[in-house]
């Protein structure tokens, strides 16, 4: 087994607990008939997340072209699947406790959600920088557009309580997913 490989053993074990703890909660919020009332716009963050979950294993293939691994990258890999794990878990608590419902607790939560969703853009970048400047290049203009304009809408959400805007974010955040995902990463190099 290469070190890739290895490495990539213990992070999709923390990626797929993830995976998991989303589709648990979604279950979860499914089957109780005393449960509290959902939140369109916690769904869209919820179904997000699933596909950055999903994704990222694609996207981290690329890693395997790494040809000396480091300490301090088997750390960031590591790191960002937990960084993802947060984020999920986030999302998906095991209860609402005393809240009424999934907006009061999205709200409640959302400084703590975009600061784990901002450190993700970060990481984003960075991985894709440790990739190689080819990798780096070859994703063009939209990619640093992207990271650009998430970045600052991470902040607007940090900051904001209107749900009008929260919902617009994660339907611009979901179709940027869904651009990025087709634009580089259609076929494994």
């Amino acid at each position: 087994m290469d070190f890739f490989n290895y490495v990539m053993v213990l992070a999709s074990v923390i990626v797929g607990l993830a995976v998991a703890h989303l589709l648990q909660g979604v279950a979860k919020m499914v089957q109780e008939p005393e449960r509290k009332k959902l939140y369109w716009v916690h769904l869209l963050w919820i179904t997000l997340m699933f596909h950055n979950a999903l994704f990222w294993w694609w996207w981290e293939f690329g890693l395997s072209r790494v040809g000396q691994w480091t300490f301090e990258l088997y750390v960031f890999v590591l790191y960002f699947a937990v960084l993802l794990y947060l984020i999920c878990a986030m999302l998906v608590p095991a209860s609402l406790g005393g809240y009424a419902d999934y907006r009061a607790y999205y709200f409640s939560r959302r400084r703590w959600l975009f600061g784990l969703l901002f450190a993700f853009s970060l990481f984003d970048l960075i991985d894709s920088a440790t990739k190689g400047w080819a990798h780096l290049t070859s994703l063009g203009w939209p990619y640093y557009v992207s990271v650009a304009l998430r970045s600052a809408l991470i902040l607007v959400a940090f900051r904001s309580r209107s749900g009008k805007v929260h919902g617009t974010i994660a339907i611009l955040f979901i179709a940027n997913l869904i651009l990025l995902a087709f634009l580089n990463f259609h076929t494994m190099r």
